[in-house]
Formats: structure tokens, sequence, C-alpha cells
């Protein structure tokens, strides 16, 4: 499994954690819903900028991100 997939599955994980929908997390770091969902399935890159306001928003770090273990 590639680790972009794996980066988006742990961010779904965290969002989910945090009971909210794609829609409203995409607001929240202003990306398109649909943007949100190509990198949750590992489909498109984010950027560094908009993965750190994932993190601030769901309350987690960049470490809990890219732990694939």
């Amino acid at each position: 499994m590639s680790r972009l997939l794996l980066l988006g599955m742990n961010i779904k994980k965290f969002r989910k954690a945090k009971k909210l929908s794609q829609n409203q997390l995409a607001e929240m770091i202003d990306i398109s819903r649909e943007h949100l969902a190509c990198v949750e399935t590992g489909k498109e890159f984010i950027s560094l900028r908009k993965l750190f306001l994932i993190a601030d928003v769901l309350g987690v770090s960049l470490k809990e991100f890219i732990d694939f273990d």
C-alpha cells in the first residue's frame, strides 16, 4: 500500500473520530470537498501547509498522520 494512501486513510480516521464530514473539514481548511476526498483515497497530493491546518483542526500531530505501523 502506498504511503500516500496510508496518509489519506489516517486523515480520514482522525476526521471521523472528530465527527467531521468531508465538507466540514474541507471548508475549515479552504479546499474543495472533492480534493479532500481524493487526498483521503490517495489519488491526490496535499500541500504541507494544508496538512498542518488539518492537523491543527483535528488536534493531532503530523507524526500521527505519518505513523504507518
